[in-house]
């Protein structure tokens, strides 16, 4: 079993459980390791996303900035034919659109002009600040805002299975970009909407999902480390 030292500093890979926010992950690890400051992640990922989450304590947090303009990579799904406001499964679905007449060849076909450097507006419901208070927090009163579009890169964009309405794939991206914008830009390209309904993250840089601990595992190592000490 692994030794912690949390006050020295330690980088933690955790596999962010589902319908948790990033933060709800800090404060779990802040009240396990009884550490109330210096713990902190290397960015964000949906409430309704699941996957590697890098969380740093003691000296280590001078790493986030870095670790969080890492590449990263991510696994996902999405429904096409149907809008949601969040693009995700935070909101019901909406303007059905028929999909009858899409093809393999028609889907695949618009992955090239989603590569490379792109402008990209965040979704309404996204942690992007605006005067002060994150969208969301406006988007969930009704309230409409301008949110700025911002560039990012698309590295790599694969389509990794097709069972219509559900298409898979696969990214690889820069920092900031938003998986929901892909998937709700693409949809628009087929003219038939698109929403996310699954997105993993399983790379930032050269951390790996596969060697995350499950939120039940770290706290239970923790749990076991104290004991014997």
């Amino acid at each position: 079993m692994m030794s912690f030292n949390f006050e020295q500093g330690e980088v933690i890979l955790i596999n962010k459980p589902y319908q948790w926010t990033s933060f709800d992950v800090v404060r779990k690890i802040c009240y396990t390791i009884k550490m109330r400051r210096k713990v902190g992640h290397a960015g964000t990922l949906d409430p309704l996303a699941t996957g590697l989450l890098i969380l740093c304590t003691g000296k280590m947090t001078k790493k986030i900035e870095m670790y969080q303009a890492a590449e990263k990579e991510y696994t996902g799904e999405m429904i096409l034919g149907f809008t949601t406001p969040s693009i995700d499964l935070e909101t019901e679905p909406e303007n059905e659109k028929d999909i009858t007449h899409l093809t393999e060849t028609q889907i695949l076909g618009q992955v090239p002009q989603f590569l490379g450097v792109l402008t990209q507006i965040p979704p309404i419901f996204s942690a992007v600040k605006i005067n002060g208070k994150r969208a969301y927090e406006h988007a969930r009163k009704g309230e409409e805002k301008i949110i700025e579009p911002r560039q990012v890169e698309i590295k790599e964009f694969e389509i990794t299975g097709i069972h219509l309405p559900k298409v898979s794939f696969r990214v690889v991206c820069s920092k900031g970009t938003y998986i929901r914008s892909l998937v709700r830009d693409f949809g628009e390209s087929l003219g038939v909407g698109a929403y996310m309904s699954a997105l993993v993250r399983t790379r930032i840089g050269e951390f790996k999902l596969e060697d995350a601990l499950e939120m039940e595992t770290f706290i239970a190592q923790v749990q076991e480390e104290k004991e014997k000490s």
